[in-house]
């Protein structure tokens, strides 16, 4: 394992610690709302790392509370896109022909759509929820993924261990799921690692837009959002989410980047 990644890493899985205990160690609720506190700067003497908001809400248990749901929307979106992707894409790839025509049509189909009216019809027909953003963003993700599987099966398809599978009477599902998926597993695994950004980037923007997570949830889009209409006078509610969002996402293209290195170095990618 390189050293990139240990560290990309081991930075990462450290503010997914303190995003998960720092609420639990704090002494106020992320709900709780304080008018004598109001847009306070960030100080140690009241036990407001961060400061508070115009609520008068700490901003340090809402900004971990911003990572805990940024990061799980970004990794549950990432997971529905992997599995609908590499199936999608390992089948059409395998099968070939019209099939794989067909079924790659379709996805330029889905690409035409514009992605914002999309996702405002799905608030509307459904109205606003939690499960409805593992669903918006996961019904662009997995596009990319699927194009990506479906060239990679193209070509290994054609390899010796596949042709020598099918002479031994192996079934379709058989070499597709045993011999070619194994296969697959490098680029996949890299792709994940920068699909995840992605996923942060479509969520940070739909709740600036406020169309993602609602109050009294939050995000770091959300918070972000607070934090423009406030920068003049607290910019501290701007510059701490923007910070940890933009680290966030630094630190999973760096992981992705030392990823592929790492397959390439193995001859995996």
């Amino acid at each position: 394992m390189s050293r990139g990644i240990k560290v990309c890493g081991g930075i990462l899985l450290g503010i997914v610690v303190v995003a998960l205990l720092g609420p639990m160690l704090s002494p106020h609720s992320y709900d709780q709302v304080n008018f004598d506190a109001q847009l306070m700067a960030p100080t140690t003497s009241d036990g407001h790392l961060f400061g508070t908001d115009d609520l008068g809400r700490d901003l340090f248990v809402r900004s971990m509370l911003g990572v805990q749901v940024t990061i799980l929307v970004a990794v549950v979106a990432s997971i529905v896109s992997l599995v609908i992707g590499v199936v999608y894409g390992a089948i059409a790839g395998y099968a070939g022909g019209r099939v794989d025509a067909l079924m790659m049509r379709f996805v330029d189909t889905l690409y035409a759509l514009p992605f914002i009216f999309f996702v405002i019809l799905l608030m509307v027909a459904f109205e606003r929820n939690f499960l409805l953003i593992f669903v918006a963003i996961g019904a662009i993700n997995w596009l990319d993924m699927a194009r990506i599987v479906r060239g990679q099966t193209l070509s290994l398809r054609e390899r010796e261990f596949v042709e020598a599978a099918r002479l031994m009477g192996a079934s379709p599902a058989r070499v597709l799921f045993r011999h070619i998926a194994p296969n697959l597993v490098g680029v996949v695994v890299v792709y994940v690692t920068l699909t995840i950004p992605q996923a942060i980037l479509v969520e940070s923007f739909l709740s600036f837009l406020g169309l993602g997570i609602q109050e009294p949830q939050t995000s770091l889009g959300s918070l972000v959002y607070a934090g423009v209409a406030q920068m003049e006078g607290a910019s501290h509610m701007l510059l701490i989410p923007a910070t940890l969002l933009a680290t966030i996402l630094l630190l999973f293209n760096f992981l992705g980047d030392a990823l592929r290195d790492a397959f390439d170095a193995r001859g995996g990618v």
